[in-house]
């Protein structure tokens, strides 16, 4: 009798050691930043946003900077997704840049999947805010969602802070596409 209470003490031990793991496992697991799986956006600092804009030199641009808890970036998501569709065969290039954290990265990751949009993706590295949002637009204080337009020779002839309608955009694009590099559309 005194063997077969030891042993069950002792298979009790076991199993809390196990549970002990397996929770200690669990929480290391959601504590930790998540690994870039293979279809994540890039990632780019301030230098990598110049990059990406001597990549489209030559070319008329919009730029839209946008996160998953952002409720007006999620409502001009999908319209954005349309313009680019839309103008894309006018001229027009755009390139979203998640602004998103990493505790926001599954949530991006659903977002991207759900929206399926026909332009490239990149997503902000953590640290240096100030100095990013700077490197962007000049004066910029963080709201969003932000586009920024940049006319054929590279200059930022235009920009949109908070959410606009599809008119606004319309008529910002069409003045960016129509203007080549000589003109300043509408929006500024």
């Amino acid at each position: 009798m005194v063997e077969e209470g030891t042993t069950t003490m002792a298979m009790t031990k076991i199993r809390a050691g196990v549970a002990g793991l397996i929770l200690l496992a669990a929480g290391a697991t959601f504590g930790a930043p998540q690994a870039k799986a293979p279809g994540d956006p890039e990632m780019i600092g301030a230098q990598g946003f110049q990059k990406i804009l001597q990549q489209h030199h030559g070319k008329a641009l919009l730029v839209n900077f946008w996160a998953t808890w952002c409720e007006p970036c999620r409502d001009e998501y999908p319209m954005l997704n349309e313009l680019a569709k839309q103008y894309g065969p006018k001229g027009l290039e755009v390139v979203g840049v998640s602004m998103d954290d990493d505790g926001d990265l599954i949530l991006m990751r659903r977002f991207l999947a759900r929206y399926k949009p026909i332009f490239p993706n990149y997503r902000k590295t953590a640290g240096a805010e100030a100095e990013f949002r700077q490197s962007v637009l000049a004066g910029w204080t963080g709201t969003m969602p932000v586009s920024v337009f940049y006319a054929k020779d590279g200059r930022q002839v235009a920009h949109f802070i908070g959410e606009k309608s599809r008119d606004q955009y319309e008529e910002a694009i069409r003045g960016l596409l129509g203007a080549g590099a000589s003109e300043t559309p509408p929006g500024k």
